[in-house]
């Protein structure tokens, strides 16, 4: 997924991509990335918004940086600061998906 590995190279902390297609209507996949700060999740953000094709189609949360969800339709990224994603567990709250990893993997939890 190309998205994740632009946000790899952004220096992302622990970028998992989870395979929801099977258990959600909402999306077939998810991106989650930590940033070290605010600054870090909304560069992380202008990057993947920019180094890629597809442009998101709603951005949320940008304007604060704690957590940016950028829509891209069967593709949701949720970039966070630690804190909210330690807080918030999407990991855990999705944790039947299979993780896929940066080369498109499939791995069973």
């Amino acid at each position: 997924m190309s998205i994740a590995r632009t946000l790899d190279l952004g220096r992302a902390v622990d970028v998992v991509i989870l395979e929801v297609k099977a258990i959600t209507l909402i999306a077939d996949y998810f991106v989650i990335a930590s940033g070290t700060s605010q600054r870090h999740v909304k560069a992380l953000a202008d990057r993947a918004i920019e180094e890629n094709t597809w442009k998101p189609i709603h951005v949320e949360g940008y304007e604060l940086g704690y957590w940016v969800l950028l829509d891209y339709g069967d593709v949701v990224v949720h970039i966070f600061r630690e804190a909210e994603r330690s807080f918030y567990g999407l990991e855990r709250l999705w944790g039947d998906a299979p993780r896929v990893d940066l080369e498109g993997h499939s791995q069973r939890p």
